[in-house]
């Protein structure tokens, strides 16, 4: 009996130790990076600039001034990347990379097809699975056109030399991340004469859908999508993002087109002429000062789109610890 318990327990033993090897040795679901030369024509340019924005891109990637309202973009700043602040508990020190077109410590040596991969799978220059805390999941169904756009904007910037360290995830998220990523093939334009799918569309590609549902497994909860729910740090309070589904009484549900569009409008003089400091009561993750120059079509269709979710009871207290 105890030979059968100590072969018993040696077995556990390896198939632990082979498993835990298998994770440190395992690579990510990739394939190579599309061979793709991305034209920059000015309109494309302009496009990426646009998505950059909106899909807060540039909030991630940015030096930013942390202490203002919505943490407006740094003079210089751009897309010339950070470390992100230990304030927001992220699972190690995670970098955001320099993504202007400098070739030492930007992204100016990656081909276009290494930058589409990086963005719509979660996949790095260098082979690396990015931390899923870049929306990936959600940039995988940004179209061919939006992602070369953003592409043929990044190589429009002026080269910034900014060396970062590399992200060094904590155990056991830097094993599990490898899990995240997946290959996506072709993705075709969306049908911007359907407001119901164009809003689909840009509510996955600008964060909405990342930001406003729970998550479960560190995953968008396809099940109480647009619920609200996911809390985040990183300045001076905890917010909560508020339920975006047409539910009367905890979400949207009596909403007007317009009372809509307002909401977005509501910070346009911020973005324009500047915003004031940052406090407990006005600390915000949403990207006001970008999205309050959302195109108008664009926020017409979003609301289309959240008029056909299901709508689901959920209150939320946005700011718990000033409750």
């Amino acid at each position: 009996m105890k030979r059968i318990f100590l072969y018993t327990a040696s077995s556990l033993v390896v198939l632990v130790s082979g498993g835990f090897g298998f994770l440190i040795l395992k690579s990510p679901a990739m394939r190579e990076a599309p061979n793709v030369t991305v034209a920059r024509t000015p309109e494309r340019v302009e496009r990426g600039k646009y998505l950059f924005h909106m899909a807060a891109c540039a909030e991630c990637h940015s030096a930013v001034i942390a202490d203002r309202f919505g943490q407006p973009i740094a003079p210089g700043g751009l897309a010339k990347g950070k470390v992100l602040p230990a304030a927001m508990l992220l699972p190690g020190k995670v970098t955001a990379p320099n993504l202007t077109s400098d070739k030492e410590t930007g992204s100016g040596s990656w081909t276009d097809g290494q930058i589409i991969r990086a963005v719509r799978e979660g996949i790095g220059h260098d082979g690396r699975a990015l931390f899923p805390f870049m929306p990936y999941s959600e940039y995988r169904f940004m179209s061919d056109e939006d992602v070369e756009s953003i592409v043929a904007f990044l190589r429009s910037t002026e080269p910034v030399k900014n060396a970062l360290p590399r992200t060094e995830l904590d155990f056991p998220v830097s094993l599990m991340s490898k899990f995240s990523p997946k290959p996506v093939d072709a993705v075709a334009a969306p049908n911007r004469t359907d407001p119901v799918a164009f809003g689909k569309y840009l509510s996955r590609i600008y964060g909405c859908v990342f930001c406003h549902s729970p998550e479960y497994d560190h995953q968008v909860d396809e099940a109480r999508l647009l619920a609200g729910g996911h809390a985040f740090g990183g300045g001076p309070a905890t917010v909560v993002t508020p339920n975006l589904t047409p539910d009367v009484e905890t979400g949207t549900g009596t909403w007007t087109v317009q009372q809509f569009i307002e909401k977005f409008r509501q910070y346009k003089d911020y973005a324009e002429t500047g915003s004031p400091p940052m406090t407990a009561e006005n600390f915000t993750v949403m990207p006001w000062l970008f999205v309050a120059n959302m195109e108008e079509v664009e926020l017409q269709a979003i609301y289309s789109y959240l008029r056909t979710v299901p709508p689901i009871k959920n209150v939320v207290v946005t700011r718990p610890k000033l409750q």
